[in-house]
């Protein structure tokens, strides 16, 4: 079923507009149906050069003239709501976490704290049904919960990133673009006239770094402590500069040639040390995550496994696994293979035996051999 027939036509719904090409179809597809449709822009107040038309990023002054143009050739009102205050959040927690060794995801917290929290608060203050996004996921009912499930375009699956999702949110949210694919949303913008946005590329880029993060995270941090690179048995084999600039599974970029190849295997923010080992032993079966989300599947009980399959990161096909209950916060995920770089801070979203729908995520603490 299409998301878009979730509500009534007629109702009125605020869709979010970042100015490119995904977000201005589903405006688009929602008026066409009949709905009433307010376009808003979030300002972060961290990003305002000008780009180019090829900028990669959904924060910049030209989003916004482009998100605005838009709405005006819809007819639809538009208000560029200012959450500056609110999306400093988003970046202490970005800075805090990399602090502590850990590797954040910001979109995932923008998703739950903004998109889909101050930005639904404002829906409803002006009278709005639901909110709309131009993410590619799809919202169904399963055993009275409603569910995320995968979109039909497999490539430009979001349902990662949106797993933190309350039922109240979820039950308030609509994804019009979760049964088509992207090379459709294209030729549909050329169909709506949105020529400027149709070829616009996507955001991948963190909006609110304007360059090097690690450049951008040593202007933030209190204090910049310096830590030694060891190897598996604790000795020395050169200095760096803090352990923010670094990442589980990171080659590249480490300061110092070792004279092989070497990667970082852990991150010891206690001590600053960075642990330098081979391939290999960025390989593990297991990990352990905290702050859960259920979704379709009521919380499992301790030592209660359920099978599933399980992603680590964004870009990263879900691996067969077996979630493992530790309490109503925290579940294991045991991987029927060893998986490579699992990294404390990133989140880990579990799927069911088809790979099709979420049944729970949570955040990583840490790859472990003991459950």
């Amino acid at each position: 079923m299409n998301e878009i027939n979730r509500l009534k036509p007629g109702e009125r719904v605020v869709c979010a507009m970042s100015g490119g090409v995904d977000s201005s179809v589903s405006a688009a597809l929602l008026k066409q149906q009949g709905f009433e449709v307010i376009g808003l822009f979030m300002r972060s107040g961290v990003s305002g050069a000008q780009t180019t038309g090829e900028k990669q990023g959904c924060c910049s002054v030209e989003d916004a003239m482009d998100a605005r143009r838009i709405s005006d050739s819809l007819g639809m009102p538009f208000y560029a709501l200012n959450m500056e205050e609110e999306f400093k959040g988003v970046m202490d927690y970005f800075v805090e976490a990399y602090a502590m060794g850990e590797t954040p995801n910001p979109c995932v917290q923008c998703n739950k704290l903004l998109k889909f929290g101050h930005l639904l608060e404002f829906a409803k203050s002006v009278g709005a049904r639901a909110v709309a996004t131009g993410h590619y996921a799809q919202v169904h009912e399963l055993n009275g919960r409603l569910t995320l499930y995968r979109p039909k375009d497999r490539d430009k699956d979001q349902t990662y990133v949106l797993f933190v999702l309350s039922q109240y949110q979820l039950s308030n949210t609509v994804f019009p673009l979760g049964s088509l694919t992207k090379p459709e949303v294209r030729q549909l913008a050329e169909e709506f006239g949105f020529r400027r946005v149709a070829g616009k590329k996507d955001s991948v880029e963190i909006c609110f770094v304007p360059d090097n993060y690690r450049n951008w995270l040593d202007g933030k941090l209190p204090k910049v402590i310096p830590g030694n690179f060891v190897d598996r048995d604790g000795t020395i084999m050169a200095k760096h500069e803090g352990i923010h600039r670094f990442t589980i599974g990171q080659r590249r970029g480490l300061g110092v040639s070792f004279g092989k190849p070497v990667y970082v295997v852990a991150i010891e923010p206690e001590s600053g040390n960075v642990v330098l080992g081979d391939a290999e032993e960025l390989l593990k079966r297991d990990l352990v995550a905290s702050k859960a989300e259920w979704l379709s599947l009521e919380p499992l009980a301790k030592d209660e496994e359920r099978r599933c399959f399980a992603q680590i990161r964004y870009n990263h096909g879900a691996q067969a696994a077996t979630m493992i209950g530790i309490s109503e916060d925290r579940f294991a995920v045991r991987f029927d293979d060893p998986e490579r770089s699992i990294t404390p801070g990133q989140a880990v979203v579990c799927y069911d035996e088809k790979d099709e729908y979420v049944l729970a995520g949570a955040w990583i603490e840490r790859a472990t051999v003991e459950v």
